[in-house]
């Protein structure tokens, strides 16, 4: 029997990018990047360990928003007209007589991977990337989890019962509809909980949840082994806590692996350096300036100066740093194991998009590290589900309200740059609420349902957690204020043609067309049970 438990989670999350009434979308390249540098890759890594016969476990969280544009044929063929664009200008890159024989084999390299891409995504998964997910869940070495439907953040739309009940209750139907099987837990956004929250998660079928650190530490009792168990609710419903050494070994700015000098600069893209009239053919109509994925440097250090990527040395530290992380795992269960009557499980949650995206070696590092842990038997990879089947009995007690985000609680998602947003937010569900009462037992087919469908759609949409995080971090905050602005507005306009008993045929369908979420949604699940 091993000493303890690693208990690895990916949440794979994006918000819904998808505009067809433009030809082209620049925030859809957010969803065709994480294709290429993480969905792609990590689906690669994990097969590759398949193949070998290494036998591993680790926790997957698809939301329902990037399943449903992983799946959906407009951006699918999009995502092949920006492959076809990045294949053009890699091939150019590598025709460019480069000053330093690295970066000339880097970009001989970048496209072969861009081409190499193209056929996995084209040939090997049919531009379907859900369904190679769900084959790996089959074969036993994922278990896939759920997100609230939309992302919302839900310790700030808890004011309406109902807002609650539809995040999760679509969240839930909709992983089924998917994957054929509940989801037996549920990545809460943002780790954001609030006492009672449990209640609405049990009503879902979910059996557990991922709390931050301090949701465990600081609860109603103190927990006997820190975050090494879960708690358990008064319902039952367990709750994992963040181990906050794992953590920090990845995410720490001063000390995770992906700031290491050897590994790849992300902010360095040939989309700002080189001029922007060679760029134009290859980026879309109207961009100048953008992320290309083409990076020719490495960290090196803190200033403006970078020396040119080197993937061997790159590799050698991919090494050195999964063995590094089993190590202090290693270290970690012992300490513990010597206090507990039960194995350890340390909790490992990060964003996918960490994976290749924002770390260009964390696939290898993640392959390397379940390679790795195959090869010894102190420590065994399982699922937070694995842990209450084998563990079933737990310690009662009530976690705190808490996050993952800065300060630990509500304050990125509730500031002097988005609060805002929540008045009208709160209102809408009020009045969805109300509608959903109200015409409970309308029949399917109807222009009022086919309304109040699509009212519930755009409502969830506008409260996923992306606009207040994207409106506080600063970036692309015309966009996020927008995307907030149109989506009230189109659920105002249902609302009042609903009520008015005029509803306008052609834009119903146009909205239907732009919002294309959810095809099985039942607006019926706004309803409040208080």
């Amino acid at each position: 029997m091993s000493r303890g438990y690693l208990g690895l989670l990916l949440h794979a999350h994006l918000p819904y990018v998808r505009h067809p009434e433009h030809e082209v979308f620049l925030e859809e390249n957010w969803l065709f990047e994480a294709i290429t540098e993480t969905y792609i890759p990590l689906l690669q890594a994990f097969e590759r360990l398949q193949k070998a016969g290494i036998a591993f476990r680790l926790t997957l969280s698809l939301s329902p928003t990037l399943i449903a544009m992983l799946q959906d044929e407009l951006l699918q063929q999009r995502y092949l007209k920006h492959l076809g664009r990045l294949i053009e200008l890699a091939r150019k890159e590598s025709r460019r007589k480069h000053p330093d024989n690295r970066t000339q084999a880097m970009a001989a390299n970048y496209l072969a991977l861009f081409e190499a891409i193209a056929g996995i995504y084209q040939n090997d998964y049919q531009c379907d990337l859900v369904t190679p997910f769900k084959r790996l869940q089959q074969a036993g070495c994922l278990e896939i989890i759920t997100t609230a439907a939309t992302h919302g953040f839900l310790p700030l739309l808890r004011t309406e019962p109902g807002a609650i009940r539809a995040q999760l209750a679509t969240a839930a139907d909709y992983h089924e509809q998917t994957f054929g099987q509940p989801a037996p837990g549920i990545w809460l956004p943002e780790c954001g909980y609030y006492p009672g929250l449990e209640d609405s998660l049990s009503e879902q079928g979910f059996r557990y949840f991922i709390l931050d650190t301090h949701g465990v530490t600081h609860a109603s009792q103190r927990p006997w082994h820190g975050t090494a168990a879960p708690l358990a609710c008064a319902n039952g419903v367990a709750a994992f806590g963040r181990d906050s050494d794992s953590s920090r070994q990845v995410w720490s700015a001063d000390e995770g692996y992906p700031g290491d000098s050897w590994y790849r600069e992300f902010h360095r893209d040939i989309g700002f350096d080189r001029p922007a009239e060679e760029l134009e053919p290859f980026l879309p109509k109207g961009v100048s300036r953008t992320h290309t994925g083409i990076k020719y440097f490495r960290v090196t250090n803190q200033g403006r100066y970078k020396q040119p990527y080197e993937p061997a040395r790159a590799r050698a530290m991919v090494d050195i740093h999964a063995q590094d992380f089993l190590d202090k795992q290693l270290h970690s269960v012992r300490e513990l194991g010597m206090r507990m009557e039960r194995p350890p499980i340390l909790i490992a949650p990060y964003d996918a998009e960490l994976f290749g995206h924002w770390w260009y070696e964390g696939p290898q590092w993640l392959e390397k590290l379940i390679t790795k842990i195959s090869q010894q038997d102190e420590i065994e990879m399982i699922t937070p589900f694995d842990y209450l089947r084998r563990h079933p009995k737990l310690q009662s007690a009530q976690p705190s309200a808490s996050s993952w985000g800065e300060l630990g609680y509500n304050a990125y998602w509730l500031n002097e740059h988005n609060d805002w947003i929540y008045p009208h937010l709160h209102r809408a569900a009020h009045s969805m609420q109300q509608l959903a009462s109200k015409y409970a037992d309308e029949k399917p087919g109807t222009l009022t349902y086919r309304a109040l469908q699509q009212a519930g759609r755009s409502l969830l949409l506008a409260q996923a957690s992306d606009w207040p995080f994207i409106l506080k971090s600063g970036t692309t905050t015309a966009y996020a204020e927008q995307r907030v602005r149109d989506l009230l507005a189109r659920f105002h306009y249902l609302e009042k043609s609903i009520a008015d008993g005029l509803i306008d045929t052609r834009y119903l369908q146009s909205l239907e067309q732009m919002d294309a979420i959810f095809p099985q949604f039942d607006f019926r699940c706004f309803r409040s049970q208080e």
